[in-house]
């Protein structure tokens, strides 16, 4: 078991020395490891005792089953790091869900080989190899530098548990990049778009895809956010919806898993509208019917989106339904994420919502984010705000004139 020492030092900094025996080396020598944590600034003595907890856990593991000096394979670590971080809950579940995803072709190249050997140049000649023509069999292309960076992410922390366990001393991926890849345009959808799809929801879907598609489109939020509500997340006195979770499918294995937000800034408080609030209340009323009708069979959730006997909806069943809806009434569809950019878009180019604003109620971490995204669109409504501010001064001028 770690043993877990607290330090104090001249100036007044308390750290933590957490050391851990590995036993004895053929000499009779014992074997300890050690390393130093620092608690944050402004932690109060429960996070603090949880936390280098938490630490001394996470460093003992890394060495459980393992000699000193001995040699292992890449899938190996990877896998054992993989179960570690499952187990520990040190990383979001979906961003976990991500690494395993990049398991097979980073396998395919660096599975067999001892981690140790492992080198700069087979790194970036793996991710330069991800962005060729081809590697993504849905599409035809190259994985692009957001993918290509999740994978060198995955192999990056990979070699740092390595670090960690004495089987390397230095980390390849340092220094490795990416290839630049074209961004393609954002799917949007025009207003018009906007509004012939409302009014054929409005008078033809069931009222769970009614009131889903309401809230992407009048509020800009994700599927997997969406998906997470719970009627406990709607407040109808103060008119507020929550966001708390996310709900998420990677595989036929993992299956539909709740999730967290994506960023602490996507858990967010919005307001909502009355005709909304009247729409969640009539829906509400229909699932409970939903509830008695289903007796015993029923499973209690509390999700607002769920299948026939109360368990979350499937997180693909919203777009395929859409896809059918759309091609059935000839409508154009361009996916689900494509209502959130509308919903971006048209605030940013009405003039009348500050940027700030915008980035708070779509949950980006930072202003900067919904700037980096937007630009296109928020260069559009400062043009125009510079020309109406323009046609002010000239106006004002031309009459003084006069």
């Amino acid at each position: 078991m770690a043993n877990i020492t607290k330090r104090t030092s001249a100036s007044g900094e308390v750290s933590y020395l957490i050391r851990v025996s590995l036993g004895y080396d053929i000499t009779g020598k014992q074997i300890v490891k050690s390393m130093t944590w620092r608690p944050e600034a402004g932690m109060n003595p429960k996070q603090i005792t949880k936390e280098v907890n938490k630490a001394a856990t996470l460093f003992e593991a890394s060495f459980e089953k393992r000699e000193i000096n001995r040699r292992a394979k890449f899938k190996e670590v990877a896998d054992e790091w993989l179960d570690l971080m499952e187990k520990t809950q040190e990383i979001k579940i979906s961003t976990l869900e991500r690494m395993k995803g990049c398991r097979e072709r980073t396998y395919e190249i660096l599975g067999n080989l001892y981690i140790d050997n492992i080198t700069y140049s087979q790194l970036q000649k793996f991710i330069v190899s991800l962005s060729a023509k081809g590697v993504n069999q849905h599409t035809g292309e190259g994985l692009s530098q957001k993918s290509q960076k999740h994978y060198l992410t995955f192999i990056s922390d990979v070699m740092t548990y390595a670090i960690r366990c004495g089987l390397i001393t230095d980390n390849p991926c340092r220094n490795v990049i990416t290839v630049k890849t074209e961004k393609k345009d954002k799917e949007i959808y025009s207003t018009e778009e906007i509004v012939e799809l409302l009014e054929d929801l409005n008078e033809n879907a069931p009222m769970n895809y009614h009131v889903f598609f309401h809230l992407l489109i009048f509020y800009g939020l994700r599927k997997g956010e969406a998906l997470g509500l719970e009627w406990k997340d709607i407040d109808f006195d103060n008119q507020t919806l929550s966001i708390n979770r996310t709900s998420n499918y990677r595989n036929h294995r993992t299956g539909t898993y709740t999730g967290t937000p994506k960023t602490k800034s996507s858990r967010r408080i919005l307001k909502i509208s009355a005709d909304t609030v009247r729409l969640l209340q009539l829906y509400q009323f229909e699932e409970h019917e939903q509830m008695v009708n289903c007796g015993d069979q029923w499973q209690d959730t509390d999700r607002l989106f769920i299948k026939w006997n109360g368990e979350p909806m499937h997180p693909n069943t919203p777009y395929t339904w859409l896809e059918r809806f759309c091609e059935a009434r000839e409508l154009a569809f361009k996916g689900l994420h494509a209502f959130r950019h509308a919903y971006a878009t048209t605030a940013i180019t009405s003039n009348q919502i500050d940027i700030k604003t915008i980035s708070a109620v779509l949950g980006h971490s930072e202003t900067s984010t919904t700037l980096n995204i937007y630009a296109h669109e928020v260069a559009a409504a400062n043009a125009r705000a510079v020309d109406v501010v323009g046609d002010i001064y000239n106006e004002l001028l031309g009459k003084k004139k006069g």
